[in-house]
């Protein structure tokens, strides 16, 4: 007999790791026997703000009860643009959008802590603040056990990475569903021909190509009386221990996908990057290209690009090559695999198979409803993580980077103390420019 979501929660939560606690006292607001799926948001910006609408679109009876940033205005406007939506209840009926929303001001706490007033009132956590923090929202998430989805990357150095292994494997013991915003694994057209890749084909696979070559994200300008640390955390995009460089923040989604096609994680890496057309002390700290040849245990090289120039040739997607054929592209309309001579071996209809964001959120809350335990991708997306870090690393240093070296590393970006008076570990000099990484002089492993 199929467990209820209640007794789902008592046991996955509650008794995990043999501990009983009162659901009061784990769940805090959670107090109701209704079965609603009470979820808080730790983070408020665009992505923040798009996951807690895909999380009140599932079918099921899912409520907003918390939010937290580190900024009011970020709050509020994430408020303001939810209510503004329309939602559908778990019947598919139209309802207002106070039906799924109820976070009060008193709800809606502001500062870095404000995660640890939020995370105690829901069951399923949404962890979409900046990267740098990941690593302990996720930790304080799987110790309050909470289901979570978090959205990529997991972390921004090898600290923050060996925190979320350890946590996920907390997580799998307590039962608790983790989804990672690597939505590919949930995007029909991914899943039907790696399926197929990993029953053989297109045979062994031994060489391939991913990118993510495109235009550059927003800036925001400082503006008189920030501190410094309000600057970065403005423009988290262009510094190191908030996002980790575009190499780890954007194209992990294809880095992903290749761990994902070799079934494995690349055991090296060599590359070369650097700052050519995006320079300048307002985009902070990051390169704006990033190349890679990510080498596999069987000595399999997958090439990998990054870039975010304005004007130029744009390519997001994934290429392989395998003994008996290939995939050229990952295009939902293009999805084909084929032989050397031109034989479909197996093509995607192209049929509208959904928004893969939607269907995440599907699968998790579904899952959570029904009392199921069926999602841990914290390792996985913990490890991809580490990969594009290791990219980092290779490109800033100009070395060859090791994964277990990488993944051992003991450089930490994150700063010493967390407050709007306090300094990051990066400042300006006295010219005013960030130090950039030189290839050859930076030690980045």
């Amino acid at each position: 007999m199929e467990k209820s979501r209640r007794e789902f929660l008592k046991t996955s939560g509650l008794f995990a790791g043999g501990i009983a606690l009162s659901p009061f006292a784990t769940y805090g607001y959670n107090s109701s026997v209704d079965d609603t799926i009470k979820i808080a948001v730790i983070g408020c910006g665009g992505r923040g703000t798009g996951a807690v609408a895909q999380a009140l679109s599932t079918t099921q009876n899912v409520k907003l009860v918390a939010m937290a940033d580190a900024f009011q205005d970020r709050i509020e406007e994430s408020y303001k643009n939810l209510m503004a939506k329309k939602y559908k209840n778990a019947k598919g009926q139209d309802v207002p959008a106070s039906e799924k929303i109820d976070v009060p001001e008193s709800r809606r706490f502001v500062g870095f802590d404000a995660y640890l007033k939020a995370i105690p009132l829901a069951d399923v956590v949404i962890l979409t603040a900046p990267p740098g923090f990941r690593p302990q929202h996720f930790v304080e998430a799987v110790k309050q056990n909470k289901h979570i989805f978090a959205e990529k990357p997991l972390g921004t150095d090898a600290p923050g990475v060996r925190k979320v292994l350890a946590a996920a494997e907390e997580a799998k013991k307590k039962k608790l569903n983790v989804v990672v915003g690597l939505q590919r694994h949930y995007q029909p057209n991914y899943l039907e021909a790696i399926k197929r890749i990993h029953d053989g084909a297109i045979g062994d696979i031994v060489g391939g190509q991913v990118y993510w070559v495109g235009s550059s994200p927003w800036v925001r300008d400082r503006k008189p009386g920030m501190t410094e640390m309000e600057y970065q955390m403005r423009n988290w995009y262009y510094f190191n221990w908030l996002c980790g460089d575009h190499i780890v923040e954007q194209h992990v989604h294809n880095i992903d996908v290749a761990n994902w096609v070799k079934g494995s994680y690349p055991v090296e890496i060599q590359g070369t990057g650097g700052r050519q057309v995006r320079v300048g002390n307002r985009f902070g700290e990051i390169y704006d290209h990033h190349l890679l040849d990510m080498v596999y245990a069987d000595g399999t090289v997958i090439s990998s690009q990054c870039r975010q120039f304005e004007g130029c040739w744009n390519r997001v997607d994934e290429a392989f090559v395998g003994t008996k054929g290939r995939i050229d592209s990952f295009s939902t309309n293009n999805t084909v695999l084929k032989t050397y001579s031109g034989s479909v071996i197996y093509k995607h209809d192209g049929r509208n198979d959904g928004n893969p964001y939607q269907i995440e959120h599907d699968e998790l809350f579904a899952a959570v409803a029904k009392g199921e335990h069926k999602f841990n991708d914290g390792e996985n997306g913990a490890k991809s993580t580490l990969v594009g870090i290791m990219g980092r690393m290779a490109t800033y240093s100009g070395k060859v980077v090791k994964f277990d070296e990488a993944l051992n590393s003991d450089i930490d970006l994150f700063p010493e103390k967390l407050a709007w008076d306090a300094m990051p570990k990066i400042v300006p000099g006295p010219d005013g420019e960030y130090p950039i990484a030189v290839p050859g002089k930076t030690k980045a492993v």
